[in-house]
């Protein structure tokens, strides 16, 4: 665990960047609007610098808690952004519920250091593959916006999301949808023709293990929502759910894959 190594910084940043998202996630009304986009924005610029520290410390780590930390800081920094277009988005709460955990869990569970005989182009591989999840991840939640707003919507209890339509919704997730499917495409096909010059001596090459074929499927899925989106016309909760199955296969892929092997397993390769 990196609580015994890990060095005064990255704890001293990692304590901040917790604590800064657990206040408005927990105390988001006692704050009021304003306040509260403040702390996000300070914890948010803290877990920035976490990440940067990490990775361009003397042995940078990597697994699936630090992995799912990245994806949460993308979306953070894809609502940062969406939030000056539509400031009637309202997800601080979760989000930042989801950075704290994000950032605990990389406490736990740093990961593993690269394979010594990996290319130097082997961070590249991993940051595409880690840009997929995150597009992905915000088409994940913009889907969860809208079914939320379309919810509230049927019971007539308040305006739908604050003011967002719909369809603005259901356009931005598909956009995410398609940028994330590109990336992770891109990823695949690197791992695939180019997994021996990344991985060096270290790579045994290719083997239908669980990673590759959760990510297939996810994939496949993936690539039929937006086929069906393009020829049939998918929209609405059918969509959303179909983009539910990808993430969740997407999730059993690589993050679950390591982490049944770094904590059912005790292992880090």
């Amino acid at each position: 665990m990196i609580l015994a190594s890990a060095s005064p910084v990255s704890l001293l940043l990692a304590a901040a960047a917790a604590l800064a998202y657990a206040v408005p996630a927990l105390a988001a009304r006692a704050l009021g609007a304003q306040a509260a986009r403040r702390v996000l924005l300070l914890a948010w610029l803290l877990h920035g610098a976490l990440l940067a520290w990490g990775v361009l410390g003397r042995e940078p780590r990597f697994g699936f808690a630090p992995a799912l930390s990245i994806t949460v800081w993308l979306v953070l920094t894809v609502y940062a952004i969406e939030s000056q277009l539509y400031p009637q988005m309202k997800a601080r709460w979760a989000l930042a519920g989801f950075g704290t955990l994000a950032i605990v869990l990389a406490l736990l569970f740093p990961g593993a250091h690269p394979p010594a005989t990996s290319s130097a182009l082997l961070p590249l591989h991993w940051a595409l593959g880690i840009a997929a999840y995150g597009l992905l991840a915000a088409a994940v939640a913009h889907g969860w916006l809208m079914q939320r707003a379309e919810g509230q919507m049927r019971q007539a209890t308040q305006a739908v999301e604050g003011g967002v339509p719909l369809l603005t919704l259901e356009r931005l997730m598909f956009r995410f949808l398609g940028a994330g499917f590109v990336l992770l495409t891109l990823t695949m096909l690197a791992g695939a023709f180019f997994g021996e010059q990344l991985y060096g001596a270290s790579y045994t090459g290719w083997r239908w293990d669980h990673k590759r074929v959760f990510t297939l499927l996810s994939w496949l899925t993936f690539g039929t929502l937006l086929a069906g989106r393009w020829w049939f016309g998918w929209r609405g909760r059918r969509a959303v759910r179909v983009l539910y199955i990808g993430a969740a296969l997407l999730l059993l892929g690589y993050v679950g894959s390591r982490f049944v092997l770094e904590v059912l397993l005790g292992r880090t390769t």
